[in-house]
């Protein structure tokens, strides 16, 4: 079969379109046929060594597909021919892919597989972010970086939905549109305004609850600045680069603020966590609670394509690669 693998760390460029063997199910796991692959920046971090993994290694951590076969032992009630989706498991920029069974979560009527490969990864991380991390309540105001992105626009969504009043930042007037659709009450234009300035405008100099940062070395020290005192940033990613080494009296001297940096494995480390994570978001999908945007999708063997589309700023929504 076709997959997307890197035998060396670097840019776009080391992926590499090959033949590798067939899969076959081990004993606990699902042989899936992929259907969609998601694309994500933690797919970028591995490939250019910013998180290591072990060489060769076939990228992609998130799809969706229909079970081909199952291995011995399986107890999850899958079966041939059900469609899956799954996330956390590296190898799914692939044709074919063994998931171990307890991973997968079988799509509701109604829901695409396509779908489910955009969901899983940053649904299930918005949904983790707006109701473990900081738990938005009626009344409180959060603030969205990259809020025209897949995580920014089923974050903002998700926000509304428990209450919350949200403040995004984009880049385009095209993806303030896509912002303000998603329900955002304000949106800052960071590339003109600067957004710490907005935000104390926008909350008379309260601050907010709570900052989900996704950009990280950019938008940091200001994210902080932000914050109301006993605030929290929520700092689940680093599109820009990390965070330089940070002096934690600097939160004291902010506000008694509180720092994270929260990762999607730990908030669904058990079978359960990961079930009620994913039925909530299907569910909202499948009530017209929640939209998914999902507008750019790449065949498989143009990866680097699609890598170099999302670290350039240009999608929106959810990137998927097509084996």
């Amino acid at each position: 079969m076709k997959a997307i693998r890197i035998h060396q760390f670097g840019g776009p460029d080391v992926l590499q379109y090959e033949d590798v063997p067939d899969p076959s199910p081990k004993a606990g796991e699902a042989l899936i046929k992929i259907e969609a692959a998601g694309v994500n920046f933690i797919d970028t971090y591995q490939r250019s060594g910013a998180y290591k993994v072990p060489l060769p290694v076939t990228l992609g951590q998130e799809g969706g597909g229909t079970v081909s076969a199952v291995g011995a032992g399986v107890t999850a009630g899958l079966k041939a021919g059900d469609k899956v989706a799954w996330t956390g498991i590296l190898g799914s920029y692939a044709e074919s892919h063994a998931v171990p069974a307890d991973r997968l979560i079988a799509l509701p009527a109604g829901v695409t597989t396509k779908q489910g490969a955009a969901l899983m990864l940053q649904g299930m991380t918005a949904h983790y972010l707006a109701s473990s991390t900081y738990p938005l309540k009626a009344g409180d105001m959060c603030l969205v970086h990259a809020g025209a992105g897949g995580v920014g626009l089923l974050l903002t969504q998700i926000a509304k939905i428990r209450g919350a009043r949200v403040i995004t930042t984009v880049s385009t007037d095209e993806k303030a549109k896509l912002s303000r659709d998603a329900g955002a009450d304000h949106v800052v234009m960071y590339t003109s305004q600067d957004f710490e300035e907005e935000v104390k405008k926008i909350t008379g100099g309260k601050g907010v609850q709570v900052v989900y940062d996704s950009v990280g070395q950019t938008t940091f020290a200001k994210s902080l600045n932000c914050l109301a005192p006993r605030g929290m940033l929520a700092l689940f990613g680093q599109s820009s680069g990390p965070v330089p080494p940070f002096d934690a009296q600097v939160l004291a001297q902010k506000g008694s603020l509180f720092l994270t940096r929260p990762t999607l494995v730990n908030y669904i480390a058990t079978r359960e966590e990961l079930q009620q994570r994913s039925s909530d978001i299907f569910g909202w999908i499948a009530a017209g609670k929640l939209r998914l945007r999902m507008e750019f999708e790449f065949p498989l063997k143009d990866a680097a394509r699609a890598h170099q589309a999302l670290e350039g700023r240009k999608t929106t929504g959810k990137v998927l690669l097509i084996p």
